[in-house]
């Protein structure tokens, strides 16, 4: 099946804000775990490489395989399934991450808790997400989105939860704000505020199209800006409604 549509990040240059973003995800992950990990959402697997390497075993799982499960390093193991439930045992792992997946996920309270399940105590899941403040229309492909009270409220029974947010420096915002003036132009036409209403599967395919679109065109128009983002131009900072994404991080206790 494909899964080449706008909402799974590839590597295309129009993508480039958005792979960056991604990609500080799973270094500032891979600072941080060891032991037994389990990634929920290996989407096209450019994580892999980045995360596998600090891990004594690697357990990569999606609803989709986009990647060569032939050339994965001896460690790594994907697994093809649905979430929620996880398919392991109670306390299996030392860490789990998940990247842009939980605003998919329909039972998200059912998901929290299989997490936690399948973690050791003192292990630790380490989740991002978009921050609704942020975001410039409704997302068809996502079932919900959270604002920062919202995430800490759904990580409630863990034992402890760091939060931090994903910023941008100068250059990330004036490609925010060319893209948000980009999205004003598209939806003045939406004068019935379809966006809200209509049932989320029938905006799925004219979403994905004109997102897919709209950074294009916005890639030709500012070609140095959009390839110039770069990794390093986002960091972690003190959570707030201003930042791209949530990253959190949960320790069971």
């Amino acid at each position: 099946m494909s899964i080449n549509t706008a909402e799974r990040v590839s590597c295309e240059a129009s993508d480039n804000y958005v792979f960056q973003r991604s990609r500080l995800a799973y270094h500032e992950a891979a600072k941080r775990i060891s032991g037994d990990v389990l990634e929920i959402g290996t989407g096209t697997g450019y994580g892999i490489d980045i995360v596998a390497p600090y891990a004594s075993r690697f357990v990569t799982l999606d609803k989709y395989c986009a990647i060569d499960t032939g050339s994965l390093a001896p460690n790594v193991e994907f697994i093809l399934a649905t979430v929620p439930p996880l398919p392991f045992a109670d306390a299996t792992f030392d860490f789990v991450v998940s990247f842009q997946v939980i605003e998919h996920i329909k039972r998200d309270k059912l998901f929290i808790s299989e997490v936690r399940r399948v973690l050791k105590p003192g292990g630790r899941f380490i989740v991002s997400t978009p921050n609704r403040p942020m975001s410039l229309t409704r997302n068809p492909w996502h079932v919900r989105e959270y604002n920062p009270e919202e995430l800490r409220e759904l990580l409630g029974s863990f034992g402890s939860i760091e939060e931090c947010g994903v910023v941008g420096n100068e250059r990330v915002w004036r490609y925010y704000e060319k893209n948000r003036e980009s999205v004003r132009r598209i939806m003045r036409f939406d004068v019935l505020n379809m966006q809200w209403w209509l049932p989320r599967w029938l905006l799925q395919m004219p979403y994905d199209i004109m997102n897919r679109i709209n950074r294009r065109r916005l890639h030709s128009a500012n070609r140095e800006l959009t390839e110039g983002i770069a990794m390093e131009d986002y960091s972690l900072a003190e959570v707030s409604d201003s930042c791209f994404d949530l990253f959190y991080i949960a320790t069971k206790l």
